[in-house]
């Protein structure tokens, strides 16, 4: 049985420590190659458009263009962008709830454990989950821009976007929000993709993001 490639990682941060750390604890597993590494947000973005990773696990404060900026320029300007992950050490972040509104996957504190940043990386790379979601919704909480009044797109979504939009801010994969809507895969897929549409953006997290800005996401 052919085994699949592994998911391939650039390193973006500008403490040498922190990438050599990184480096150590994804390298030990089979599934994962790091294949390059950045110390600033503009060397990121460079590193990037020639390597063509899976993942970016991008350290949202960097000198010369920061995390958020560099994460925007690498969604902005490539066809097929990786995804990335901010890593931080404060979980409740300014930077970081920007990274995600321009287009992160998720994001990751420094602190973690190796076990939890190997299936972030796994996660973010093979799946249709959303990233640690009640840490995005502690974020959202605390920093989600209130609009005086909804946007457009809230009226146009019909029933079962709606109910598709909170199973996604609830984490569930494609297959479980079709085994608790009880449709098949392929419906849910096609509501996804109608959610995305409807709010212009780029993946789930941009999506619940919008969701809670928008207010249709209930952040208590």
């Amino acid at each position: 049985m052919t085994r699949p490639a592994p998911i391939r990682v650039v390193l973006a941060d500008d403490e040498r420590m922190v990438r050599t750390a990184l480096r150590a604890i994804l390298s030990a597993e089979p599934d994962l190659e790091v294949v390059g590494e950045a110390a600033t947000g503009a060397e990121a973005v460079s590193v990037v458009r020639e390597l063509r990773p899976d993942v970016v696990l991008m350290d949202v404060r960097m000198p010369e263009t920061d995390g958020i900026r560099a994460t925007e320029q690498i969604l902005g300007t490539l066809d097929e962008p990786p995804r990335i992950v901010v890593v931080t050490t404060f979980e409740n972040d300014s930077y970081v709830y920007d990274a995600l509104r321009v287009g992160a996957a998720g994001f990751l504190l420094k602190r973690s454990d190796a076990d939890a940043l190997v299936q972030a990386v796994r996660l973010v790379a093979r799946s249709d989950s959303l990233l640690f979601p009640a840490a995005v919704r502690t974020l959202a909480t605390a920093h989600a821009r209130a609009r005086p009044a909804p946007p457009a797109w809230v009226a146009k979504l019909t029933g079962r976007e709606r109910e598709v939009l909170r199973h996604m801010a609830d984490g569930l994969t494609n297959a479980e929000i079709a085994r608790r809507m009880e449709v098949g895969p392929a419906t849910v897929k096609s509501h996804v993709a109608a959610v995305l549409a409807k709010t212009g953006t780029r993946d789930r997290t941009q999506a619940v993001i919008a969701a809670y800005e928008a207010g249709f996401l209930n952040s208590g």
